[in-house]
């Protein structure tokens, strides 16, 4: 039977007097679709008009807190529901593995088996929000069509009535939460419906729980074992009951049981050395929970559980949880700023934020999101930090700064805000990592706000995660401005081709490591001829890039000397081998002819180049070759002509645009065969941007892909 829940949050305001009660439209929606599709729990958000936030506006089957790190949620956050929303489709997760592979954020905070779906509430023109849905661990790894129908088709008449309630009505706001109704239990007492329930599953001591936690039943056996008498249990949350069980272990163990649908288990000691053994069989009505003396004492002996805060504690412990996990995907500065944007910000309910930092003695904006007008921010960059601002302030001493309002702000800091930035009450975080200030994060909110001791303790731990992230962010950004500036050196800055030929390049590094690498390409224009050349240098490293500007520079002597292209290859190879630099490179020499229409090759070690003629067929050519260079001083290098009639096109690449993990070469080689086919007649540049779009492998970026494409052209 399903009923509504008596648990915390803000209720329906009652109907006047004479007036028939408002309809929960959301709640007997959400608990309709769970019905249809067997699901055991669910949510639906509701999107903000005013802002791209959505919000929870009831939840079924689970307490509430389960969810409560997404409560408020960016539109922009990587997670199931804001995804169905953006994208208007239906996000599908199988289980607990592809959880971890999609979305590690929920994964982190709920780590148990269970299935997910998540669908749009929309009409053709308008968006009202989502509806997610979960099933235990048990659930086949895919949707059956009979549940992806029933999906849509319950969001797609919601979406309706919403649609049709606004014409006449307010908006749907909150509603009660649906869980099970409780049914009233008497401690120690066969007669209740619970106490049936439970004594028909279990032996031992035993105990019934609501889905909350809270105690609907003890008989005689577990009210001795956990010491206190049955009257006193009742209608207490389990790990409350006694203090030796309030250990966030413990809570763990009842969500994964709620969650997954699966028995779960723990030992607990209680002092001074009674270990005991707690079993709980879930449903979607509670759980049953054997209690019994442990078995093998010492083989189970863990720490002490600790003692701390009640049930509010679970609900920190996912927010932090979930914002760690969020922010260790945070690469670059910006990074840091839109993750904190999109996750910490709805979560704690702030409406704007900007990021400080120092350099120089110097404050500095890193970035900011929320606030109407940029320069509000902005005014502050260059800011000594002598001056005394409450961000100078903080960064100085470490210590947090609340303001509740605007008087308290100006109280503190007169004349620091004659400038209104539409806001009324502020939160300043310090971030220190490694023992120093990194920056200042300030949260900034619509309405003044009372920070009391619990919210102002999140808030400063979450400082520290904060912290770390842009620690690491502020090092990546150093090193990557360095090596972007290096690869940038080393590359051409232009491509010259003789006449007769057309030329287009595109590098782009992999995403991995410093996004630097030894993959080269250049064009070096001779009379009356032209010389091409790609390569890869072993290594995605500053030694890699140096090198490949080594081998590239070298390259360019030989050509101007007039050696041949096997020549070329050959004293390469020769220096590669006497700087000792202990790496590899593959190489594909190339001496242009357009007068002639041809091209002679040389070829060491690399993936062969695409010839696509004038009439769109395309082939791979077999060109001779010798080995990688850096291997053998006495290497040979043969060489092959190619005609290149005009409105012909040489594709060279680097294997970065091929190899997929997975992915059979031949497979991507006879793709990027079909697209030059379709689109090869288009101009030089866009043809290089649809190669590089069209590849998987460059989607990936695991390797640095280089490409370099030629074409012959009649300018006679």
């Amino acid at each position: 039977m399903v009923g509504v829940s008596d648990g915390p949050g803000p209720k329906p305001a009652p109907a006047a007097h004479g007036a028939p009660a408002a309809q929960p439209v959301l709640s007997l929606a959400l608990v309709s679709l769970m019905h249809a599709v067997g699901a055991h729990s669910g949510a639906v958000y509701l999107l903000r008009p005013d802002e791209p936030v959505l919000e929870m506006a009831v939840h079924a089957g689970m307490p509430r807190a389960f969810a409560a790190p997404w409560e408020r949620l960016g539109l922009s956050a990587s997670l199931p529901v804001a995804d169905a929303v953006r994208e208007r489709r239906l996000v599908w997760v199988g289980g607990e593995e592809e959880m971890a592979r999609r979305y590690p954020r929920i994964a982190v905070v709920l780590p148990y088996p269970f299935a997910l779906a998540a669908v749009p509430v929309a009409t053709e023109r308008q968006v009202y929000g989502a509806v997610f849905v979960t099933w235990p661990g048990v659930h086949p790894p895919e949707l059956s069509d009979g549940e992806r129908d029933h999906l849509w088709a319950a969001c797609e008449r919601l979406a309706l009535r919403l649609e049709r309630s606004r014409r006449t009505s307010p908006p749907p706001g909150r509603e009660h939460d649906v869980l099970s109704t409780p049914v009233s239990g008497v401690a120690d007492t066969l007669g209740s419906i619970e106490a049936a329930r439970m004594v028909s599953r279990l032996p031992y001591g035993l105990v019934s729980l609501d889905l909350h936690g809270r105690i609907n039943f003890a008989n005689t056996a577990a009210a001795d074992l956990l010491g206190r008498p049955p009257a006193e249990l009742l209608g207490m949350l389990l790990w409350a009951a006694v203090p030796w069980l309030n250990d966030p272990m413990y809570e763990d163990r009842y969500r994964a049981a709620l969650l997954s649908q699966e028995v779960a288990s723990f030992v607990a000691l209680r002092p001074p050395g009674d270990w005991l053994s707690f079993r709980m069989y879930p449903s979607t009505t509670g759980l049953s929970v054997r209690i019994s003396r442990a078995r093998a004492v010492a083989e189970m002996a863990r720490d002490a559980p600790r003692t701390g805060p009640g049930p509010s504690r679970l609900v920190t412990i996912s927010q932090v949880l979930s914002l760690a996990a969020a922010l260790t995907e945070a690469v670059g500065v910006q990074d840091v700023v839109q993750l904190v944007w999109d996750e910490v910000a709805p979560a704690v309910g702030s409406q704007a934020l900007a990021v400080l930092g120092t350099q120089g003695g110097r404050l500095h904006v890193l970035g900011h999101r929320g606030y109407p007008d940029p320069h509000i921010v902005e005014r502050f960059d260059g800011l000594p930090l002598a001056e005394r601002t409450p961000g100078t302030q903080v960064l100085g001493t470490g210590v947090p700064a609340f303001f509740g309002s605007r008087q308290e702000l100006q109280r503190l800091y007169p004349g620091r805000h004659e400038t209104p930035d539409g806001f009324a009450a502020w939160a300043y975080l310090p971030l220190i990592a490694s023992g120093r200030p990194v920056g200042t994060c300030v949260l900034a909110y619509a309405d003044p706000h009372v920070f009391p001791a619990d919210e102002r303790a999140v808030l400063t731990s979450l400082g520290g995660l904060i912290a770390q992230a842009l620690e690491r962010a502020l090092l990546y950004d150093a090193k990557h401005r360095l090596a972007h500036g290096l690869q940038q050196a080393l590359l051409p800055h232009s491509l010259t081709p003789p006449a007769g030929i057309e030329a287009a390049a595109r590098y782009l590094p992999a995403t991995h490591g410093m996004e630097i690498g030894g993959d080269f390409y250049d064009l070096v224009p001779t009379r009356p001829l032209a010389a091409a050349v790609i390569g890869d240098v072993q290594g995605h490293n500053v030694t890699a890039a140096g090198l490949m500007g080594q081998i590239r520079t070298g390259v360019r002597a030989f050509t101007a000397v007039g050696q041949a292209p096997h020549e070329v290859m050959s004293s390469t190879n020769r220096l590669l081998i006497d700087l000792g630099a202990d790496l590899f490179a593959s190489c594909l020499y190339l001496r242009l002819d357009p007068a002639h229409g041809r091209a002679v090759m040389a070829r060491a070690g690399h993936p062969p180049p695409l010839l696509r003629r004038p009439d769109g067929q395309v082939r791979v050519l077999d060109l001779a070759g010798g080995p990688l260079l850096g291997i053998d001083a006495g290497a040979v290098y043969p060489t092959t002509e190619v005609a290149l009639t005009p409105g012909s096109v040489l594709v060279l690449y680097t294997d970065g645009l091929v190899e997929t993990p997975g992915v059979d070469i031949e497979d991507a080689l006879v793709g990027l065969g079909e697209l030059l086919t379709d689109i090869g007649d288009q101009p030089l540049e866009s043809l290089a941007d649809e190669v590089v779009r069209n590849s998987a492998a460059a989607r990936q970026r695991v390797d640095d892909v280089a490409v370099l494409l030629l074409r012959a052209r009649d300018d006679g």
